[in-house]
């Protein structure tokens, strides 16, 4: 039997209510909503947290997608956590004995569990947008931002006979973001490659393919450079 592949962040074609918007609403709603996420209590990101869930699971977005999404906010807490205990530990060793540590030591901290919470949400909410987001629309969408502000700026009086309509600053976002799917489906494969044979977790397997996946993603970019270069973008 196959196994479906779950991609992070990778745009799903099913229809959804979140697919409805345009893209460039969704895009200004996504930036002061991540401001805001940021400066959340523990009472209310867990609230949120669970809200996100349920609008997830009402776009028909399965747990398995969800919790592939939530990979990176996972990594990123458990290497805040090492680093935070390594420092506790550090600390503790100079006014007590090895065998005095309190069993303390290993629980997080509250400042840990805000910022690994607040970590979760901007991520379950760059998980919504990029799923209801295909490529083009978020091109599009970031397109019409920039013209709008452009157009704006036209009307000044000195500096409008400086500006373009050309929108060059949105493609280049837009090429950023669209490609944010594209590392993690290419870390994925090498993952699957690197088990495939017989490879094990750990340091050598992240040594291993960093640098692979460095080097693909700039080949990915390259191709994508030369392929606008040729359309004329």
């Amino acid at each position: 039997m196959a196994v479906k592949k779950t991609v992070i962040f990778q745009y799903k074609t099913q229809k959804c209510p979140l697919h409805k918007p345009p893209a460039a609403l969704k895009f200004l709603f996504l930036l002061p909503l991540s401001v805001v996420c940021m400066s959340l209590p523990l009472a209310g990101l867990v609230p949120g947290v669970v809200i996100l869930m349920f609008a997830a699971f009402s776009c028909r977005f399965s747990p398995r997608e969800q919790l592939a999404d939530l990979k990176p906010a996972f990594f990123y807490a458990a290497l805040m956590y090492a680093l935070s205990l390594f420092s506790s530990l550090l600390e503790s060793l100079e006014t007590m004995r090895l065998t005095e540590l309190s069993a303390q030591i290993f629980l997080p901290q509250h400042r840990f569990i805000l910022i690994a919470m607040r970590l979760v949400l901007i991520v379950q909410l760059c998980a919504l947008f990029f799923r209801s987001t295909s490529p083009v629309e978020l091109r599009e969408g970031i397109g019409s931002i920039e013209l709008f502000v452009r157009r704006i700026l036209r009307r000044l009086p000195v500096l409008g006979k400086y500006i373009s309509f050309k929108t060059n600053y949105s493609q280049n976002i837009a090429l950023f973001l669209s490609f944010i799917p594209e590392v993690f489906e290419t870390w994925r494969q090498l993952n699957l490659a690197w088990h495939g044979r017989a490879g094990k977790h750990g340091l050598r397997k992240i040594k291993a393919l960093v640098f692979v996946l460095i080097s693909l993603s700039m080949e990915k970019a390259a191709r994508k450079a030369n392929a606008l270069t040729a359309r004329g973008g």
